[in-house]
């Protein structure tokens, strides 16, 4: 009888002890603390003022190294439309294939965008190294005086940034073109329009791959390649999916020398990464260099068997491309009208 009871009393203890550890309250732990997204302002972009006669315009390099004449002949254009050019210290530097080290590049930018007298910064050239500067950058510098970077191909990494830190850009010819084709070219005298407040709307031939519609939102994209390999930067690319997330997006696409399978791969891309389920309209550039291969007679009958998928409207061989000559400025971060119809293409851009 007694060894029953002194098991039943060490039992009863036990199981007060469990009893009360199971009421005591576990050790608080630091909470865990979520990565902070970063992502594009949702207030409507701002829109640099428009420049007028006497105003000064950067000219730098934050890609390749241009012509030995480029930034001259530039100027000469800018001057010829009564502005000021001012030509960035390193403009003409080489190093490897570049205008100058990241930080002789980075300082150019930062200073053309830093200083308040500086009204506009047009690009000399694309080529490669232009994302190479974001790092170096905050969104305050460009963002702190927002004005216009004119510019394509490598350029487009600088538009992306720009849009990312609440600020349109200008995606145009650059400092080749203006000097090449001089002030009273078309496509140049529609720049020097743009810098100076007029909104464009343009009207093109209709294109038998076209697939019909209308659509309204910001208008996105440039170099293709650019912008695809820039993706993934949750701070610098535009098409990120947080930073689109609950806007309509118009995308818009163009490259040159890239290979029909790889032009496919991008797009896919752009798909997997859920871009086009924010994409609104699309508007393809014109692809040059390339070879036709596969069965597909041109880059756009490629392009057309994944985009003619989509409900929306689809316009082809629009003039945003590598050629100067059909490469209208076309303002990143706008809000656009497109539309497609039997007669042709009108893309429409209107003050946010």
């Amino acid at each position: 009888m007694m060894k029953r009871l002194l098991l039943i009393a060490t039992l009863a203890l036990c199981l007060g002890l469990t009893l009360e550890a199971s009421d005591q309250k576990p050790k608080s732990r630091r909470p865990h603390k979520p990565h902070k997204a970063i992502h594009m302002t949702q207030a409507p972009l701002v829109m640099p003022e428009a420049l007028k006669p006497g105003d000064k315009i950067a000219i730098i390099s934050p890609a390749s190294t241009p012509g030995n004449d480029n930034p001259d002949k530039a100027a000469a254009t800018l001057r010829a439309w009564g502005f000021e050019p001012v030509i960035g210290p390193h403009a003409l530097t080489k190093c490897h294939s570049y205008a100058g080290t990241i930080e002789e590049r980075s300082a150019d930018l930062r200073w053309a965008l830093n200083d308040p007298e500086i009204k506009a910064i047009v690009c000399t050239r694309g080529g490669y190294g232009s994302a190479m500067l974001l790092d170096p950058m905050t969104r305050e510098d460009f963002n702190r005086h927002p004005k216009w970077i004119v510019g394509y191909s490598d350029i487009t990494a600088l538009h992306s940034a720009m849009v990312c830190s609440g600020v349109m850009s200008l995606h145009a010819n650059m400092g080749g073109a203006l000097g090449e084709r001089g002030a009273n070219d078309n496509v140049n005298l529609m720049l020097r329009d743009a810098l100076m407040g007029k909104l464009p709307s343009y009207t093109v031939p209709a294109n038998p791959l076209n697939k019909l519609g209308k659509a309204h939102g910001i208008i996105l994209g440039g170099n293709m390649s650019v912008f695809t390999n820039i993706g993934g930067s949750r701070e610098w690319d535009f098409l990120d999916r947080d930073n689109i997330r609950g806007k309509d997006i118009i995308l818009f696409f163009e490259d040159v020398s890239e290979s029909m399978p790889r032009v496919n791969s991008m797009l896919q891309q752009l798909r997997l990464k859920g871009v086009l389920k924010h994409v609104k309209g699309i508007i393809v550039g014109r692809f040059t260099d390339y070879e036709p291969k596969d069965g597909w007679t041109d880059m756009n009958e490629m392009l057309s068997e994944t985009l003619n998928k989509y409900n929306l409207p689809v316009c082809y061989d629009f003039p945003a491309s590598h050629d100067e000559n059909w490469n209208y400025p076309i303002i990143e971060g706008c809000p656009v009208t497109l539309t497609v119809d039997p007669e042709g293409v009108t893309l429409k851009f209107e003050h946010p």
